[in-house]
């Protein structure tokens, strides 16, 4: 079998393992199956006539030439880890007779502190949003109206509830509980949560569902709650230019995408007396270590407003 070949086969068993055996997201199998395939790859051309030809130092020879290449300290170490998958995988699929990714270490990574929002930032861009419903200028067509709704509801839903911009595209219409304000989210892992929903988020969404959805709904929109202007379910990558261009619109340039919505929502809730099991719990982490990050942000802005308000700081 030539090189490119066992190479395709290879990386199609493992692509078939992270996306129906694990339950990763499809960004992250995209980004497991990518890794495997460069690793394969430099390992074919490093004379491997198969994957039972990985070692440790053909592992290390990999990433030391992403190294020199400039790649960064996070993606070495997110590439890192998709190896130590593969690895895992081909051992026990009895391609290989040792694991040489369990050898593997992993560069530190720096975890910067999220960026995220007052609130009297984050209120603005939302009051903005609404605004720009009720102006409602007389060129604006019925589809355009909509998307103005959906796109309010979008950042209310963000902020109220702090989903992944993955999960909110992953919404189907019926998960919004209106009598016990909350929302089933299907998560990393293909686990669900429920989340609680605050009213001006319900209103937004109720409002999107009664009068822009059916606007932009077409006979191939299926359940998903909310849709694209040609009626398909929304995917990522409008939701981030949807906060992008709505926080630019609200005076805030350098804001953060929809995943800094998720930081601002979470930092918020610590400030305001939640305790971090709950906001674990809402934001569907797996470790408590994964959620602390955020008391630092919040250490660090209680800091700032005494220095900036105490005599004697």
């Amino acid at each position: 079998m030539s090189g490119a070949a066992w190479v395709d086969a290879v990386t199609a068993e493992f692509e078939r393992h992270v996306a129906a055996e694990r339950g990763l997201s499809p960004h992250t199998v995209r980004g497991y199956v990518g890794d495997a395939r460069s690793l394969l790859e430099h390992a074919s051309r490093s004379g491997a006539s198969g994957p039972g030809d990985l070692s440790a130092p053909l592992l290390r020879s990999w990433l030391a030439v992403q190294h020199e290449a400039g790649v960064s300290r996070a993606t070495l170490a997110r590439r890192g880890a998709a190896a130590r998958s593969f690895t895992a995988f081909a051992y026990r699929r009895g391609w290989l007779a040792s694991d040489p990714g369990t050898v593997l270490g992993s560069p530190k990574v720096r975890r910067a502190l999220p960026h995220v929002l007052r609130e009297a930032e984050m209120a603005g861009v939302l009051a903005s949003a609404k605004a720009d419903i009720e102006q409602r200028p007389p060129g604006r067509t019925p589809a355009d109206a909509a998307v103005v709704l959906r796109d309010a509801a979008i950042l209310e839903l963000l902020y109220a509830t702090a989903i992944r911009v993955s999960e909110l595209c992953g919404l189907d219409r019926g998960a919004l509980d209106l009598g016990r304000r909350t929302i089933r989210v299907l998560g990393k892992g293909a686990k669900e949560r429920t989340v609680p929903v605050g009213v001006p988020a319900i209103r937004a969404v109720s409002q999107w569902e009664r009068s822009g959805r059916p606007v932009l709904a077409r006979d191939g929109s299926g359940p998903a709650l909310f849709l694209g202007a040609r009626g398909r379910r929304v995917d990522p990558r409008t939701v981030r230019r949807v906060v992008h261009e709505r926080l630019r619109a609200a005076g805030v340039p350098a804001g953060p995408g929809p995943h800094g919505l998720r930081h601002t929502a979470a930092t918020h809730l610590l400030e305001g007396g939640a305790d971090l099991r709950s906001v674990q719990e809402i934001l569907g982490h797996s470790s408590l270590a994964t959620t602390q990050i955020y008391t630092h942000v919040s250490v660090d802005r209680l800091k700032a407003s005494y220095r900036q308000a105490h005599p004697r700081a």
